[in-house]
């Protein structure tokens, strides 16, 4: 660990000195409030190194940021430490991390973004998910015979890539709530890639994991396999074809990334992708567009839970799993105690079946929202907890329908490879946002300095089970369904817990437990992310090893379940706003910090 926070801060040493030289527009001078910049120097950052090591929360009283990697962190803090919003601050923090942390996020890829404005009260969710391209089929992942692919057979390559998202939401946020000068919020990821930055353990071991797919086409090879060998720890890396990227957006704002040379480069290198070619063209390029979508609320203990709707099936599944649980007494009984996770995980495996049968694209097919988190739908699914056994067989239910389809259960891969950003501003905005290119380094395709998403691949590979559709399977312009559950807990309309991970469909039970560690077992925001992690989804029960959770192994099987002990990858970033201020805290499995002022 000494090793690892050692090389992280001689990074951010390394990029200080030159983010206090860039230039000073980043904020437009009406907007300016100047503020010291304490949180930014060495001693700062050194401390929040420091207090996430000791388990130990990060506070601040006027902004606070939360993200995957120490220099994007920085960069999303020094925007706020100049008066930026938290919008302006996420703009800075995904372009940096699409550089530091590109097997995550990147321009590539998509994302899912839930607002609070504390000037109107309203929370928002924008929807930046890729699309499939006009030319998918429903033979996309199906072979010769009509069965599905492996896995990895669809997604290296072309056919896996839908329309990037990424680009538009960030300058759909700015264009809403941003008050920085645009062009300056891409400085610091601009001079990063520039004059290079030192390649993070996290990064490195990620290329190693991966070398064999990452060698499969040239651009990709060339910047991770320089010479064949897979960049090492600590390595001094620049990417001139990334700034050059960034300089045209910041220039020419998303415009300049859907149309003209760089969408027909993606498209280009998408269709001819030898071995795996795709469908994406320029059309898809000039129809995509940010949907604003109606947030998922439910009640829980007092505090509204909002997140993300359809097509994510985050929002929906985190509320099903809290309103399953609530009629119990998590508090009484404890964090330790076997009972609190045999309702856990079985209130997971309830909301995973119907999640499983009922949610995708509602631009596609109906999605019976409310039905799904409905009170009285809720509180019948709930009963079938009240046993003292785990559940033999679970199935989906059959919530209210605004008119009724029958569908099919589909069968869809999600790996744990996205990235979180977690913001509060000065101005009381919060925004909690799940980036991803899908799958860790996507589809191995880079175009500009950036790697393409494989995002296609969470639609199901099946379209149909003994004739009946499956409501996520692959269709023209629709959104794959997704995990992804950025959330923000409010209490008496006031945001109070701001948090998200990254994980594949393993987000869902983070982000629940999260919000359980948060409300019912009363653990700061860096005790939250901390906590031992049991994930239940389709019946084993997932459970994180070398934590004290491996002890509950034989009380588990004892009530019945199947118990996996393995390593689990989530990366939680939260922050708790409290009558004392603010309190960060980021997830020690990977390399975020949280910074505040």
């Amino acid at each position: 660990m000494r090793r690892i926070l050692l090389a992280l801060l001689t990074a951010l040493h390394a990029t200080f000195a030159l983010a206090q030289e860039q230039a000073s527009d980043q904020i437009a001078p009406e907007a300016a409030t100047p503020v010291g910049s304490s949180a930014l120097s060495d001693a700062g950052i050194s401390a929040a190194l420091k207090a996430k090591a000791d388990g130990k929360p990060v506070t601040a009283k006027e902004w606070m940021v939360v993200a995957a990697n120490p220099l994007a962190v920085r960069a999303g803090a020094d925007v706020l430490a100049k008066g930026g919003t938290a919008a302006d601050a996420m703009v800075a923090v995904q372009t940096v991390l699409g550089l530091v942390e590109p097997q995550s996020s990147g321009l590539g890829g998509g994302a899912f973004l839930v607002w609070y404005d504390a000037t109107t009260g309203d929370i928002t969710t924008l929807d930046g998910r890729e699309t499939a391209p006009l030319e998918a089929t429903p033979k996309l992942f199906l072979d010769d015979t009509g069965e599905p692919l492996q896995f990895f057979d669809a997604v290296v390559g072309g056919r896996s890539v839908g329309t990037p998202g990424t680009p538009m939401l960030m300058e759909e946020a700015h264009r809403r709530w941003g008050r920085a000068n645009w062009a300056g919020l891409f400085d610091d990821a601009i001079a990063l890639a520039e004059n290079g930055f030192e390649v993070s353990p996290r990064m490195a071991a990620s290329i190693a994991g991966d070398a064999e797919r990452l060698s499969r086409y040239g651009n990709a090879r060339d910047y991770f396999l320089p010479g064949g060998e897979p960049l090492a720890e600590g390595t001094k890396l620049a990417n001139p074809a990334y700034a050059d990227t960034l300089r045209q957006i910041a220039e020419g704002g998303a415009k300049a990334f859907y149309e003209g040379p760089i969408a027909a480069d993606i498209v280009r290198t998408v269709r001819e992708a030898e071995g795996n070619p795709g469908v994406l063209s320029l059309a898809d390029f000039s129809n995509y567009e940010i949907k604003a979508r109606p947030p998922v609320c439910v009640t829980y203990r007092a505090h509204d839970v909002c997140g993300m709707g359809p097509p994510s099936s985050g929002g929906l599944t985190v509320g099903q799993i809290l309103k399953l649980v609530e009629p119990f007494d998590l508090s009484g009984v404890g964090a330790e105690s076997e009972e609190s996770w045999r309702l856990i995980g079985d209130a997971s495996r309830l909301a995973f079946a119907d999640r499983e049968r009922y949610m995708a694209d509602a631009d596609f097919v109906p999605v019976p929202v409310k039905g799904l988190v409905d009170d009285a739908y809720m509180a019948a699914r709930a009963k079938l907890l009240e046993t003292d056994k785990a559940l033999e067989t679970v199935e989906a239910g059959m919530p209210a329908f605004d008119h009724a389809l029958n569908w099919a259960d589909g069968q869809a891969i999600e790996l744990p490879s996205p990235s979180h950003i977690s913001i509060v501003d000065r101005y009381g905005n919060a925004l909690s946002m799940t980036t991803t290119i899908e799958n860790g380094f996507g589809s191995r395709l880079m175009v500009r300095g950036f790697l393409l998403n494989n995002e296609l691949t969470d639609f199901s590979f099946r379209t149909h089970v003994d004739g009946v559709p499956v409501a996520n399977r692959v269709e023209p312009g629709k959104r794959p369904r997704s995990s992804m559950a950025p959330t923000i807990v409010l209490k008496d309309g006031k945001p109070e817990f701001v948090v998200g991970s990254p994980g594949g469909s393993q987000i869902i039970g983070y982000v629940a437990q999260a919000i359980i560690n948060r409300i019912d077992w009363g653990m700061d925001p860096q005790q939250a992310v901390s906590a031992p992690h049991l994930v239940n989804r389709f019946g084993p029960f997932d459970v994180e090893a070398g934590t004290p959770a491996e002890q509950l192994r034989a009380p588990l099987e004892a009530l019945g379940y199947e118990v996996r002990i393995g390593d689990i990858n989530s990366g939680l970033h939260a922050i708790a706003i409290t009558p004392d201020g603010l309190q960060g805290g980021a997830d020690p499995r990977r390399e975020g910090i949280a910074l505040g002022e």
